[in-house]
């Protein structure tokens, strides 16, 4: 009997560590996780009853490693050396980020002239003391608002208790209709029978949810819908060889307005648009845009993970099941934009961090991200490029994309879109 338990605590650890089966979800579920995860109730390191010093370090106790499992998104200060450029770089490649960008400020020289490139300009600085995470030294108010950046943790965007779900069967939403029985974030997500329902995606915080659990209060007034999207079921990996495609909804963008309301006003000063349907001729470069100075490209395989869009698709049963179908990792699903699509703040930004200035998701900080059929690197003839980043570096901030997957003097993926290369 002995054997039999230790077989079965042996396949369900390897499950969750390799991602496999439903189990690698199996501590949030869709909704609030086990409470004995989280808090401590003798003897607590923080308020309220946390296990942690503070929300976010608590939250990291889980999601901070080196290792690939879906669920990591910092990669570990013992794995991770700032000034190493010989591999000690963020580990995990989620579509959000490994927010280990932040400690990797990196100081090179440029034309005899010294450059820095900030670690806490490449994304969102969470405060999480136990983890070597601080406020963001440059910006106290988020940019575009007036969030406090000192008061910003995991649960200011993400509700840690759950309780939005969709409802089945219409896939309505709700913050008390119907027992939780799953996620509803990713491809194997279940489809929730009538009084049933399912999480919302990421846990992410609308109007809906108790926001005043949320560390600095932000806003989310605007966000009468929670956020629409579906992740595929293993979506931390390496993007080498096929790309990882979140199938974005809507309301995206609505939700990073919650903190960031000034980057949405078109009062006083122009923003690039966004939550809006693509124009014409936007579909138009986006699907037929290969790389620099290849524009033949067709609809049939024009999605590029690198910039990707809303499908402009509201919650619905059958929006669900088109989602679901869409999120793949295996390049069946790269069907580029329509008459519904939208450009959204995640085409050009990760969620949580990234290797570039300003979170990008590829540098603007110079004319080409390939020269020379090579990445930029301080090791190679692209340093003017390179942000301060071996060759190896900057690849790794590429998600391992393929040099040869772009052309041999790439420019700047805003051109996906706007094709002036």
């Amino acid at each position: 009997m002995k054997i039999a338990k230790l077989s079965i605590i042996l396949v369900a650890a390897a499950a969750i560590v390799f991602g496999l089966s439903g189990l690698s979800f199996a501590f949030h579920s869709g909704g609030v996780a086990e409470c004995t995860g989280c808090h401590e109730m003798h003897g607590a390191n923080s308020s309220p009853l946390l296990k942690g010093a503070d929300v976010s370090s608590t939250c990291l106790e889980c999601h901070s490693e080196k290792g690939q499992s879906s669920y990591h998104i910092a990669t570990n200060n013992a794995d991770i050396n700032p000034a190493d450029h010989t591999g000690a770089w963020p580990y995990n490649l989620t579509p959000g980020g490994d927010f280990a960008w932040l400690k990797k400020t990196i100081y090179w020289t440029l034309r005899n002239s010294p450059n820095t490139n900030e670690g806490d300009s490449h994304g969102h600085n969470i405060i999480a003391a136990d983890f070597g995470y601080t406020a963001d030294k440059s910006n106290t108010l988020a940019p575009g608002g007036t969030f406090n950046a000192a008061n910003l943790h995991c649960d200011s965007c993400h509700d840690q208790h759950g309780q939005v779900r969709w409802v089945g069967p219409n896939m309505t939403a709700s913050r008390d209709s119907g027992p939780i029985i799953g996620s509803g974030s990713y491809a194997t997500s279940v489809v929730p029978a009538a009084g049933q329902a399912v999480g919302t995606y990421r846990l992410l915080r609308s109007e809906l949810a108790d926001n005043s659990h949320s560390q600095g209060n932000p806003d989310f007034s605007t966000m009468t819908s929670p956020v629409v999207a579906i992740a595929p079921g293993t979506y931390n990996r390496s993007e080498a060889f096929t790309q990882t495609r979140v199938a974005y909804g809507n309301y995206m963008s609505d939700f990073c307005g919650s903190c960031h309301p000034d980057m949405h006003s078109t009062a006083g000063i122009l923003r690039h648009p966004q939550g809006v349907t693509a124009s014409g001729t936007v579909q138009n470069n986006y699907n037929t845009y290969v790389k620099s100075g290849t524009f033949n490209g067709t609809v049939a395989s024009a999605y590029l993970s690198l910039v990707p869009f809303e499908e402009g698709l509201a919650m619905s049963a059958a929006n669900y099941a088109t989602l679901k179908g869409h999120a793949q990792t295996n390049d069946s699903q790269l069907g580029g934009m329509n008459g519904t699509s939208q450009v959204m703040c995640l085409s050009c930004h990760r969620a949580h961090a990234t290797a570039f200035p300003e979170m990008t998701r590829w540098s603007n900080e110079g004319e080409f991200i390939v020269y020379n059929s090579l990445y930029p690197g301080v090791d190679n003839t692209g340093t003017s490029y390179s942000v301060g980043y071996t060759a190896a570096e900057y690849k790794q901030g590429m998600y391992q994309k393929s040099e040869a997957s772009l052309a041999s003097y790439q420019r700047s993926l805003c051109n996906k879109c706007h094709a002036k290369d």
